[in-house]
């Protein structure tokens, strides 16, 4: 299969199978023209990390109905922001929120940058979430690499060799199957499959739209993939 065909087939699936999330506008708005807000793309990236979708939907609209916009985010109050991140954890997360949504503000004139460089200056964005905010609010084409994007990486071309040293070949895959149409989309449509079919522990290889081409579902060691290093 040429690597474009694999976004093909991927999006002719996310456009039937998308998660409906809060956060996220549906294909068929995207395929119109209508773009994501770039800042609740953020907000939710970072309500993310390290947490579960199901636990992040409630907290993410409370945020936006109290805190509509990124400048009301960057005028509130620590306290308050700080009181309804209670539960989320890691509470540098949110001390790195707000001094993001007041440089946003205060010095970017509320516009988030539309490349990846520009959102790795601000404070509490690292690699991914600079990758996944370029790539699903402005469809540059950025390979997203979250634990679910590795793992249908892995089992798509059987990559045995433990993470993490194996990181950076899942990311090469990842990056060469991107593609310059609807990146956004696509990067959306992998981290789906991922969470809903390409799932850690028994894999539902039989309705996997990718099942003909993957490695790992042919030679039987999808369930064992990725690897991990033996514990030390």
């Amino acid at each position: 299969m040429r690597d474009e065909d694999y976004s093909a087939v991927l999006l002719d699936w996310y456009d039937n199978h998308a998660r409906t999330l809060p956060w996220r506008i549906s294909p068929g708005d995207r395929r119109a023209g209508v773009m994501p807000d770039p800042y609740r793309v953020w907000l939710s990236e970072v309500m993310l990390q390290q947490t579960t979708v199901a636990a992040v939907k409630d907290y993410f609209q409370r945020f936006t109905t109290l805190w509509p916009t990124v400048g009301a985010l960057a005028a509130a109050e620590d306290a308050a922001v700080m009181g309804e991140w209670a539960g989320l954890g890691y509470y540098a997360r949110a001390r790195n929120l707000l001094k993001c949504a007041r440089v946003v503000a205060g010095d970017l004139g509320g516009r988030f940058p539309d490349s990846e460089a520009g959102l790795l200056d601000l404070p509490g964005i690292g690699p991914y979430t600079a990758a996944a905010i370029a790539s699903i609010a402005y469809d540059i084409p950025a390979p997203v690499m979250d634990g679910n994007v590795e793992r249908v990486m892995a089992r798509l071309f059987a990559e045995t060799m433990p993470l993490p040293d194996v990181k950076p070949v899942l990311k090469a895959h990842a990056a060469r199957l991107t593609p310059n149409t609807r990146p956004g989309d696509h990067a959306q449509a992998v981290m789906d499959l991922g969470a809903t079919i390409c799932t850690p522990r028994n894999p539902a290889c039989g309705i996997c739209p990718l099942r003909d081409p993957c490695k790992a579902r042919a030679t039987g060691i999808a369930a064992d993939l990725p690897a991990k290093a033996p514990k030390k």
